[in-house]
């Protein structure tokens, strides 16, 4: 394919390249070129705002270059302090590594995991061989000053907020995987960009070409306002239900909507913003639930909404929940996980959105009576049973 055609793919959707000049130069040279992204496993679920990237690799595959699905197992353990206001909660190497064999079996869904084209690598390869000596020499790569020059970093600093070495550290490591790797490309989200721009600065000092840097946008959750993150409970997980990740998509604004359309599927903008917001929607989770389930799954999760939500009847196969004559409507939302905290409960009772047997509930201390029917917002009910 000739450069500008794939130019033309690359950019689709990005934010910032960093530099163009520099891409078509890399791709003049008529060679596969090497595409990282590095995933943390902080988690055991990967979701749709991971696959942003996810989609942006597999379009390098099918453009003919190597794409390094790195994993963090030991960048992992460290924790991305990246956008925190607080340090994060450090994870076991247990922990990390029992999440990394559930990333590599989710990235199958996207990327094709049949073609030598991918290469997943673990970073333990080659920073588990980094002695005092080594681990000293890549604090030369920056500065105390550049750090605190990152936004977040910046807002802890002046707040009085503990940052410790160990994050300042973050960046260094991801820039020397970058080195490590020889890559020619790093993609990450627009909070990544100082972290992308430190493994072109360390790849310059350790005497290699620097790296392109390609941002894509960042996904926001079902709550239209946090990133799309398990720790903030507005996530869609690729692993989830065909009928969770159905309603999941049916809460989101219909703007939002759109940017689901724009970065998660290769539909006509235009064609979208022509249909009725409804139809649009339903039209969207079809989409996304044939990608990680199938059609079949896709189609009957639509015919049940629109028997449950537009005829207002009850859900056939609902799920049940076993409680007993003390749980209060907050600890069932809680355990049940339809909602992601004890506040978020309350904050649904305050809103009006939970009902019991069709009737609202606005006492916390409520206590459901088994057979009855919970309903949290309009799209999630439970039966109660004891």
């Amino acid at each position: 394919m000739d450069i500008n055609k794939q130019v033309e793919i690359i950019k689709r959707g990005a934010v910032d390249l960093i530099s163009e000049v520099e891409l078509r130069k890399k791709l003049g040279e008529n060679r596969p070129l090497k595409i990282k992204a590095g995933f943390d496993p902080t988690a055991p679920d990967l979701h749709l705002g991971h696959t942003v990237l996810l989609r942006k690799l597999r379009q390098f595959q099918d453009l003919g270059h190597e794409v390094y699905f790195l994993i963090g197992d030991l960048t992992g353990q460290i924790g991305d302090p990246t956008g925190r206001s607080e340090k994060r909660k450090q994870l076991t190497r247990e922990e990390v590594l029992k999440n990394a064999e559930s990333y590599k079996t989710q990235v199958s869904k996207i990327l094709d995991t049949g073609s030598e084209s991918l290469k997943i690598k673990f970073n333990s390869e080659w920073l588990s061989k980094i002695d005092i000596f080594g681990l000293l020499h890549l604090t030369t790569h920056s500065s105390v000053a550049q750090m605190l020059a990152r936004e977040d970093f910046k807002k802890r600093y002046v707040s009085g907020e503990d940052i410790s070495i160990l994050e300042f550290m973050y960046p260094l490591i991801q820039g020397y995987d970058s080195v490590e790797l020889k890559a020619d490309i790093e993609l990450g989200g627009t909070d990544q960009k100082f972290n992308l721009l430190m493994g072109r600065q360390m790849q310059k000092d350790y005497g290699q070409p620097q790296q392109i840097v390609i941002t894509m946008p960042l996904l926001e959750g079902t709550d239209g306002i946090q990133k799309m993150s398990k720790s903030y409970g507005n996530y869609i997980g690729i692993n989830e239900s065909p009928k969770e990740m159905f309603g999941k998509i049916m809460s989101v604004s219909d703007e939002l909507m759109l940017k689901y359309y724009e970065l998660l599927t290769g539909e006509n903008l235009d064609n979208i913003k022509n249909m009725h917001p409804k139809e649009a929607k339903v039209n969207l989770a079809k989409i996304i639930i044939s990608q990680y389930h199938s059609k079949e799954a896709a189609e009957k999760e639509a015919l049940e909404f629109q028997r449950v939500f537009s005829q207002k009847e009850i859900p056939q196969d609902m799920p049940e929940f076993k409680s007993d004559s003390q749980k209060t409507i907050v600890t069932i939302l809680t355990e049940s996980k339809l909602a992601a905290s004890g506040n978020e409960a309350r904050r649904l009772i305050k809103q009006g959105a939970i009902t019991f047997d069709n009737q609202k509930i606005e006492k916390e201390d409520f206590v459901p009576k088994a057979g009855g029917i919970l309903k949290a917002g309009s799209r999630r009910f439970l039966k109660i049973v004891l």
